[in-house]
């Protein structure tokens, strides 16, 4: 009668050998995850400093247009109609902003509650 399998040991060899294939795929699975995470962790950085200058060069220039209307309006409808005009429109595109902004969040709330969309 042959000896039991546990006595075997070419498979016990290919069982300890199989262990540390293991270990060495699972230690390098983690290197591989671990430089992934550090090349999307700077991506995600350089687009958050890049996205961050974006913005505020993009506030100065309404900034510098806003400005620049008021000094050209001025001298056609004087400083304080020049400062309505500019400031009414700005208002008005605000408005816009905020109701399609309100549109999206009834949209949104109503998809996340599997319910019909608001027009």
């Amino acid at each position: 009668m042959a000896d039991a399998p546990s006595d075997d040991p070419l498979l016990i060899d290919e069982i300890r050998q199989l262990g540390d294939d293991a270990r060495a795929y699972a230690t390098a699975e983690l290197a591989y995850q671990k430089a992934r995470a550090a090349v999307a962790a700077k991506g995600v950085r350089d687009v958050a400093i890049f996205g961050l200058a974006g913005f505020v060069i993009a506030v100065f220039g309404l900034g510098a247009l806003v400005v620049g209307l008021l000094i050209a309006l001025a001298p056609l409808v004087t400083a304080w109609g020049a400062t309505a005009i500019v400031a009414g429109g700005l208002f008005a595109i605000a408005l816009v902003c905020v109701v399609m902004a309100k549109s999206r969040w009834a949209r949104m709330k109503a998809l996340v509650a599997d319910a019909e969309p608001v027009p």
